[in-house]
């Protein structure tokens, strides 16, 4: 899960309509999947800060703990060798976490620049203009679009230390395959000495994991519910809403949560003659929506090797439910 809002799956749909060839193949597909990242709209954003506030959603009070207490060592490793930094937030949203690590580098007399990357441009400029007021001092310059895009983007530079964050465990939205093949590709666009700093949710009581993501008031239900509530606002879908129920799974074997949409009350029909989609849906046939996987340590050490890199440091909250972990690209 990760915060977006409105005009991040506005700008989505309006680049070349990525939302809704996403739809055409996904509900067509043998087993239907639509992605959770397409959750985010000013409902849905809604509904993820209410998760966030959950009792059962440890997650990002458990990274928000790390940095309170860590901070300053966190500070003190991007800055290791002396150079320039570029700080890469793949992902950023509105920043609330990273304000801490960029307070601490200020607080450091660190030279860098911070580089948020969002498919939004709108909550760009609410994160600069937040920094603005903020944090006067910290030279901002956003890049807008998808992460790969505009890693590839990225001028070559020269004196100068790339330090990329993804956080919030949203790696976890990979299976293990594509995490692998994320971080290849990140490590292959990065220089030797250069970081990557990622927010993993650790393993742990299968119990607690799974109640994360199905909470005793449905929140988490009503948020991946949402998506059908998008077919209908941006497509006119013609679907029963009442007929869906939210339904998760955990592996702990695999470490995956794996959450889907099913028919509760018989069959379900979903039309929308814009994109040429009719489908019925069985009771026994689902639509998966999202993927949040879990790590070990040791897992997090393949990772690192998939990206020409090694861990060079983690630190975890005090029950040892999240961890951050840098690692350097050798």
């Amino acid at each position: 899960m990760e915060t977006k809002n409105e005009s991040a799956n506005r700008v989505q749909v309006d680049r070349g309509g990525e939302f809704a060839r996403h739809v055409q193949e996904g509900l067509t597909a043998d087993q239907a999947h639509l992605s959770s990242r397409f959750i985010y709209d000013e409902r849905g954003s809604r509904l993820f800060q209410r998760i966030m506030a959950l009792g059962e959603y440890y997650l990002t009070r458990a990274e928000f703990e790390i940095f309170t207490s860590h901070a300053p060592e966190i500070a003190l490793a991007f800055a290791s060798g002396g150079k320039r930094i570029e700080l890469v937030e793949l992902g950023a949203g509105d920043g609330s976490k990273t304000k801490l690590l960029l307070e601490a580098l200020v607080a450091l007399g660190a030279d860098f620049t911070y580089r948020p990357v969002d498919i939004s441009a709108d909550i760009l400029e609410v994160l600069r203009g937040d920094l603005r007021e903020t944090l006067p001092g910290v030279r901002v310059e956003p890049l807008v679009g998808a992460y790969r895009d505009v890693l590839d983007a990225l001028p070559a530079a020269a004196n100068v230390k790339r330090v990329v964050i993804f956080l919030g465990s949203n790696i976890g939205n990979f299976d293990f395959a594509g995490a692998e093949a994320f971080v290849g590709t990140l490590g292959a666009r990065l220089a030797p000495g250069d970081q990557f700093f990622v927010g993993v949710d650790l393993r742990k009581n299968p119990r607690r994991i799974l109640a994360a993501y199905d909470d005793a008031t449905g929140v988490t239900a009503a948020f991946n519910l949402n998506l059908l509530h998008r077919l209908r606002k941006d497509f006119d879908a013609e679907l029963e809403l009442g007929g869906w129920g939210f339904y998760p799974t955990y592996s702990p074997e695999t470490g995956e949560v794996r959450s889907y949409l099913y028919p509760v009350s018989g069959p379900q029909r979903i039309r929308i003659p814009a994109l040429g989609v009719d489908r019925t849906f069985q009771t026994h046939e689902t639509i998966h929506t999202e993927v949040s996987r879990k790590y070990s340590l040791p897992e997090l050490q393949v990772l690192a090797k998939a990206a020409n890199a090694e861990v060079t440091r983690e630190w975890t909250d005090g029950r040892g439910l999240f961890v951050d972990v840098l690692m350097e690209v050798a």
